[in-house]
């Protein structure tokens, strides 16, 4: 993944609290990650939200990636599906 597009998403802690955004939007890293887990295609996100673009969906995905590589071991825990 190229530095250019991670680079696409930062964290203010006066936009959303501070949660990781893609640059320019109020559109979350984590809002990128609960459509495309619910089912939903890149096309349909970037029609539902055209201030975002493909490299920015892909940086989202990126940022998510980079996160979890890490010593912390995480708790498995049920998701609830609705």
């Amino acid at each position: 993944m190229k530095k250019e597009t991670i680079d696409l998403v930062e964290s203010n802690p006066e936009i959303l609290a501070g949660k990781p955004v893609i640059k320019g939007t109020r559109i979350s890293v984590e809002f990128i990650l609960e459509k495309l887990a619910e089912g939903e295609s890149v096309q349909d996100i970037l029609e539902a939200h055209p201030r975002l673009t493909v490299d920015s969906i892909r940086a989202a995905i990126a940022f998510a990636a980079a996160n979890l590589k890490s010593d912390f071991v995480y708790p498995i825990r049920k998701v609830s599906s609705k």
